[in-house]
């Protein structure tokens, strides 16, 4: 689906590959000596942070992958984001599996208005379509709550010191970033 996006001349940010994963920086939080629990947490709040910010700030549109039975509880909550802030979203779904008698959550694809795109060289010309339509409506301007904008600040900070690392991102160096943003982990019941 990136690449299929980038082709189009998009610039997609994939959580997983864009960002960081987080089985692959935790090893070496606990290699430092943190406690493990309290590694993942500090993980946890710095993945948070970043994917919060990509949606809100870093991202003008969002296209939800919703093949499976059940969807991914992730970017399930990222649409959601990106549908409350009235960006341009797109649902793909080429499978016919779901939790619901084959057909999906409405609260999912409610917010597209019901409509999905099952073919995925489609996807571009449906974004481009949505962001036509959102650029023609009416200025939007949102008042960002504290607690939002406390996270975008933080997730903004995490992907400018991930993009001064280039393109290779190695694991030790994101978790230093993730220490230097985040703070030292403490142990658990400490």
């Amino acid at each position: 689906m990136a690449d299929v996006l980038a082709s189009a001349g998009f610039e997609p940010f994939v959580p997983h590959s864009d960002g960081m994963e987080f089985a692959l920086v935790h090893p070496y939080l606990i290699a430092e000596g943190y406690d493990p629990a309290a590694a993942g947490r500090l993980l946890h709040e710095a993945v948070f942070a970043l994917d919060t910010y990509q949606v809100v700030a870093g991202c003008g549109s969002l296209v939800l992958n919703l093949n499976g039975r059940v969807p991914d509880e992730g970017a399930v909550a990222e649409a959601t984001m990106a549908w409350m802030l009235g960006k341009p979203l797109v649902i793909f779904k080429e499978d016919a599996r779901s939790a619901i008698a084959g057909r999906d959550n409405p609260l999912i694809v409610g917010q597209t208005r019901f409509e999905t795109i099952d073919d995925l060289l489609a996807i571009p010309a449906a974004l481009e379509l949505k962001i036509a339509e959102f650029e023609t409506d009416a200025a939007r301007t949102y008042d960002c709550p504290a607690h939002l904008a406390e996270v975008v600040e933080r997730g903004g900070r995490l992907w400018q010191q991930l993009q001064s690392l280039g393109s290779e991102r190695p694991d030790p160096a994101v978790a230093e970033i993730v220490l230097e943003l985040f703070g030292r982990p403490r142990a658990c019941g400490a």
